[in-house]
């Protein structure tokens, strides 16, 4: 899997502060809404053990959800993620 990927739902705001976080980097990604796709759902809790929303990935590693995003971003890691894995921002 390329790029970042964020499971989200529609009201969740832990969804809305990973999106901003994400956006203020000038990093692309993908979202994927769960609330109307059960099997997508299914999926994300086969793939990741868990149920809780957001869930990102950057290429193929999973970070967590936005508390793990915010850490790893106030670390550096996050930039040194992306340009691990290729993907293009601007912070």
């Amino acid at each position: 899997m390329d790029g970042v990927t964020l499971y989200s739902t529609r009201l969740c705001g832990f969804c809305s502060r990973a999106k901003a976080l994400l956006l203020a980097k000038g990093v692309e990604f993908t979202e994927v809404g769960l609330d109307d796709d059960p099997e997508a759902r299914q999926a994300l809790m086969k793939r990741t053990g868990q149920r809780t929303v957001p869930q990102i990935f950057v290429g193929d590693v999973h970070v967590g959800g936005f508390r793990e995003l915010a850490t790893l971003d106030q670390r550096g890691g996050l930039d040194a993620l992306l340009d691990t894995h290729g993907i293009d921002y601007s912070d």
